[in-house]
């Protein structure tokens, strides 16, 4: 089974150092000197990790033949993709992986469906769930516990308790003086 673990970003520097968007939560692991990764797209890899560092509060990279500044920009925003064992599970209870998430169905509390994830945004704050609907249209759900209530792997749902406006298209504010 194939785990995104990060994204590279722009080149650093003009030795071939490149920063790295991490999307695991082990990159002392996954992103160590001498790791072996399959990238998307498939085009630029495999690439082996020569060197890593943390400058600034952020990874820096180094891949085995890349040399320079220009072969670092080239990598610009190619995922890199860790082979891992399919039964491989996150220590913690309320980790997943994304592939774990990825078509769970997703419900409120009541049962109303409200699509599908079909993909994880992995920002710096929070990460986002990309659900699409039932009428193709996408709506973004934070995954914070607050909203997301419930992740039920066996039965493929993911649970929800949206605050107002979240998943409508409208949010139904009424003002005191409309219940006048």
């Amino acid at each position: 089974m194939q785990l995104v673990v990060a994204r590279i970003g722009r080149a650093h520097g003009i030795k071939g150092e490149v920063t790295v968007e991490v999307r695991t939560d082990e990159p002392e692991l996954r992103l160590a000197p001498g790791a072996v990764l399959a990238t998307d797209p498939a085009s630029t890899g495999p690439l082996t990790i020569e060197t890593g560092r943390v400058h600034s509060g952020r990874l820096l990279l180094r891949f085995e033949g890349v040399n320079d500044r220009t072969g670092a920009e080239a990598l610009r925003n190619t995922l890199l993709i860790a082979e891992i064992d399919p039964d491989e599970l996150p220590e913690d209870e309320d980790e997943y992986y994304d592939h774990q998430l990825i078509d769970l169905d997703v419900v409120t509390a009541d049962g109303v469906e409200v699509g599908r994830i079909t993909e994880i945004s992995h920002l710096p704050s929070q990460d986002l769930f990309i659900v699409e609907r039932p009428d193709g249209s996408e709506v973004m759900i934070p995954f914070v516990e607050e909203i997301v209530t419930e992740i039920d792997l066996a039965e493929q749902k993911a649970v929800i308790a949206p605050p107002p406006g979240l998943i409508d298209d409208r949010a139904e504010v009424v003002s005191s003086r409309e219940e006048s």
